[in-house]
């Protein structure tokens, strides 16, 4: 995900100023009901991302993955999504997608593994939402796998895992 250069306040900035402002404004009782996840589950078979508090699901989101979603990412380029356990460790408002939330992959087992096979284990995996400058229609963004191994999810479920996790949590991707 490249970074915008623009000097001007990217459009997207200004959206997640406005979204982190607005709690500000409201009655602590409101903000602090505001649900947070501890942990996020990936089922890709089911092409469903589950946000969970204390081990239940109090939001799940339909899902895009890797143009190649069977089996696990092995190597840069094979277009697979990854499968186990990793963190989200950083965020991206100005990506080239709506949003990104980078995804520590690959952790140390992925990268000895890549290393035993004589390849290097890619990276870059993100959640993110829909590209800022589309090629197709929002119909094949809606229905298609289109990612080159990142999970993608429609703009408006974005802001919601965007505002719903915090960083450092765990993510499990599931096959």
């Amino acid at each position: 995900m490249r970074e915008s250069s623009s000097k001007r306040a990217h459009p997207v900035s200004c959206l997640i100023a406005a979204l982190v402002l607005v709690p500000c404004a409201m009655p602590a009782a409101i903000a602090s009901d505001f649900p947070v996840a501890d942990k996020i589950l990936v089922e890709k078979a089911k092409r469903q991302l589950h946000l969970l508090s204390n081990g239940v699901a109090f939001r799940t989101f339909k899902i895009a993955l890797g143009f190649a979603p069977d089996g696990d990412k092995e190597q840069e380029g094979d277009q697979k999504t990854p499968e186990g356990y990793y963190t989200l460790d950083g965020r991206n408002p100005d990506s080239d997608y709506f949003l990104s939330i980078h995804i520590s992959y690959p952790n140390s087992a992925d990268r000895v593994e890549a290393t035993k096979k004589g390849m290097q284990p890619g990276g870059q995996i993100m959640i993110h939402g829909q590209p800022n400058q589309p090629t197709y229609s929002p119909a094949y963004y809606a229905r298609e796998d289109w990612t080159n191994g990142c999970i993608a999810v429609s703009n408006s479920d974005m802001i919601d895992i965007w505002l719903m996790t915090p960083n450092s949590v765990p993510i499990e991707i599931l096959p």
